[in-house]
């Protein structure tokens, strides 16, 4: 059955670092662009960041450009997610998700994405 793990989650002041990453398993995992999205309380699920299947195109929301960084290991199945000079507003369950490859570029919208983990809390006090 597909299975998408992440981990890496924890507590940090603001203006630390963390990095995710996510054990993608039961499907063919270079077949599928990656994203990361994240959820805070009481707000909707946002696009963080996304690569394509061969990790040689990235997008980025503009609210992480310059901070965090989004990157693939095919043959591990994995995809990471460096985040530098975190801010509280960072705070969030960061979740990493696969969409089939549909052409046209890298898709920020949670809707096109097919399958999810469980997510790992970030926490970034001031």
């Amino acid at each position: 059955q597909v299975q998408m793990v992440e981990s890496g989650g924890g507590l940090v002041q603001a203006g630390g670092s963390l990095r995710l990453s996510c054990a993608a398993s039961g499907l063919t995992f270079s077949w599928y662009d990656m994203g990361w999205f994240r959820q805070a309380p009481g707000k909707e699920r946002e696009f963080v960041a996304a690569i394509n299947r061969n990790g040689g195109s990235t997008y980025y929301a503009d609210f992480v450009k310059g901070r965090f960084t989004i990157s693939r290991d095919n043959a591990k199945n994995t995809v990471d997610l460096q985040m530098n000079s975190l801010k509280p507003d960072d705070t969030a369950v960061y979740y990493c998700a696969a969409r089939a490859r549909m052409g046209g570029g890298l898709s920020p919208n949670v809707e096109e994405y097919g399958y999810w983990g469980q997510g790992t809390q970030v926490t970034v006090s001031s």
